[in-house]
């Protein structure tokens, strides 16, 4: 089960931390990865974080301005998130991807979090 948090109300500029607690499960298994979706558009990747956090991947959008991490030993990873836009409005989602190769297909992954909001406003 995946849990996020985190999200708010900010201004443009701003910053934001998100974190997705994984219980029931060995973290350490898995890759990790979070995805958003804004009203009327699909969900789409934004991060993504190997089972050691030795490889990571973002979103040409959100690159130098977001940090994926991740904490085994707390069943934890985390989305920093500084210099947000309006465009980053949207819910995120973390999700869990068996077997720790990280990966940008949002298909790949098996579990999901019930999202959080994030709003920036301008």
């Amino acid at each position: 089960q995946l849990q996020a948090s985190g999200g708010g109300l900010v201004q443009a500029g701003g910053s934001l931390r998100l974190s997705c607690a994984l219980s029931g499960r060995t973290i350490s298994t898995y890759a990790m990865g979070w995805f958003r979706q804004a009203p009327g558009k699909e969900r789409e990747f934004v991060a993504a974080i190997n089972w050691s956090g030795g490889t990571i991947y973002y979103s040409d959008s959100v690159k130098g301005r977001f940090t994926i991490s991740r904490d085994n030993a707390k069943f934890s990873v985390d989305l920093q998130m500084n210099s947000l836009k309006p465009e980053d409005t949207a819910i995120y989602y973390c999700a869990a991807k068996r077997g720790g190769v990280a990966a940008q297909d949002r298909v790949r992954y098996s579990y999901w979090g019930q999202g959080t909001q994030v709003t920036v406003s301008s």
